[in-house]
């Protein structure tokens, strides 16, 4: 049976596009390369006769294009699709220029080159798999002299559609100081409640001059008064002790 002739939902590469190629067993996501079959052979009879002429899946991903011109239905033009897929994948894999965070210096690192050296706010968002390794890094707003906007909500659609697990952000200080404002620390508190809704992962907030980078905190929670007429406890402010290094610093603190 030819592919068009099956349903559309269980064709190949409707299902692919529907549910996702992992749902799409091994021959069928090698037809979607194939593209089509031969006379009295649909592209999923082709992709199977393909694997198993390579021996299994990972023979077929060290064949070159030369070795698939023996299976019948498979000319230059299927052969040369197939191997520059698998050395697309190799090339991703062997890719250097993907960083990865694993402490607040690596998000310091990966974001100061964007906000050195400016005399107005920026903010930068940077994206991160679920290991930590840097999807995209991108200045989302830039401001004035002393302040730039954090639009939360545009944060967590940047991250969810790039398909992120995490996400920090980073702003410049272009006077030098490394002490976080009231609406930092505000857009702190509210980055980290819609992390936490959406099921993303916050990294950090850090403040970046030329020379250094200190984390911005998340503030506690005011505590309740515990009876009437009792007034609550002082809100306690942020800790001296919060990183404030050079970009050259390695802290082993994890974000």
């Amino acid at each position: 049976m030819r592919v068009k002739d099956l349903p559309t939902r269980e064709r190949p590469r409707e299902r692919l596009m529907t549910s996702g190629p992992a749902a799409l067993a091994d021959r069928e996501l090698l037809a979607v390369l194939l593209g089509s079959g031969f006379r009295g052979a649909s592209a999923v009879d082709l992709a199977s006769q393909v694997i198993e002429h390579c021996g299994d899946l990972d023979g077929l991903a060290r064949s070159e294009p030369h070795r698939l011109l023996a299976v019948k239905g498979v000319g230059p033009a299927k052969a040369a699709r197939v191997a520059a897929a698998f050395h697309l994948v190799r090339r991703a894999q062997a890719d250097p220029g993907r960083p990865r965070i694993t402490s607040t210096s690596d998000l310091a690192a990966v974001a100061a080159p964007l906000l050195r050296g400016l005399s107005r706010e920026r903010l930068v968002v940077v994206v991160c798999d679920p290991r930590g390794a840097v999807l995209r890094r991108t200045v989302l707003t830039e401001g004035g002299a002393d302040h730039t906007a954090v639009p939360v909500r545009e944060i967590v659609t940047t991250v969810l559609t790039c398909g992120g697990a995490a996400f920090g952000v980073a702003h410049n200080h272009p006077s030098g100081s490394l002490d976080p404002s009231d609406d930092d620390l505000s857009a702190t508190a509210r980055l980290a409640a819609a992390a936490s809704t959406v099921g993303l992962r916050f990294l950090d907030h850090l403040i970046i001059t030329d020379t250094a980078w200190r984390r911005v905190p998340v503030p506690e929670p005011r505590p309740q008064a515990t009876r009437a007429g009792t007034p609550p406890s002082p809100q306690a402010t942020p800790s001296e002790s919060h990183h404030t290094a050079p970009l050259t610093h390695t802290s082993p603190e994890k974000p």
